[in-house]
């Protein structure tokens, strides 16, 4: 098995949302991009609930426009592993002895906007919760904190349609 690395964080200074994921899958990693498997479902929704058109929807535009996107909605992303161990893309896969969480008590020192947390599926959730929460005081550890339901593909449980009804809590 071989030991991962996350990426840094999008963010842009006036970000209010933070959304977590557990760290990037193999697709992500090889493309070095968030969210970069044909099959997520997490750009289609963030254009949804945004209302970009349809056309931009179905483009496979650059990742630096996803980005920018993302930054114009004063949406921060991120992961909660900065590294790990992991064979597969699956969530749980990951090696619990090799977790090394990313630095949040820096992060929430330099973005003193952020208003909430929204975690991409149950593993970013409960890894937040038991690797960061503990080290973390101030900001951080009293943000009101949502989970989302994982728009990965591997999370077939649930239609487009309710993970879409579900995630636009985001925009109140």
């Amino acid at each position: 098995m071989q030991t991962i690395n996350g990426f840094q964080p999008v963010i842009n200074p006036g970000a209010t949302i933070l959304i977590l994921g557990s760290m990037p899958g193999k697709r992500s990693l090889q493309e070095d991009q968030y969210y970069a498997h044909p099959r997520n479902s997490f750009w289609r929704i963030f254009y949804t609930l945004f209302d970009v058109g349809d056309s931009l929807i179905a483009d496979d535009n650059s990742y630096q426009k996803k980005l920018a996107f993302l930054k114009e909605a004063n949406v921060a992303l991120w992961d909660v592993l900065q590294s790990c161990t992991r064979e597969s893309s699956l969530d749980s896969d990951i090696v619990e002895s090799s977790i090394i969480k990313n630095d949040f008590s820096t992060f929430f020192i330099n973005h003193k906007s952020i208003q909430h947390i929204y975690f991409n599926g149950a593993k970013a959730e409960v890894l937040y919760k038991r690797y960061v929460i503990p080290a973390l005081d101030g900001q951080g550890r009293s943000l009101p904190m949502t989970r989302l339901p994982s728009t990965s593909p591997a999370y077939a449980a649930m239609s487009f349609e309710e993970k879409l009804k579900r995630w636009q809590i985001i925009r109140y």
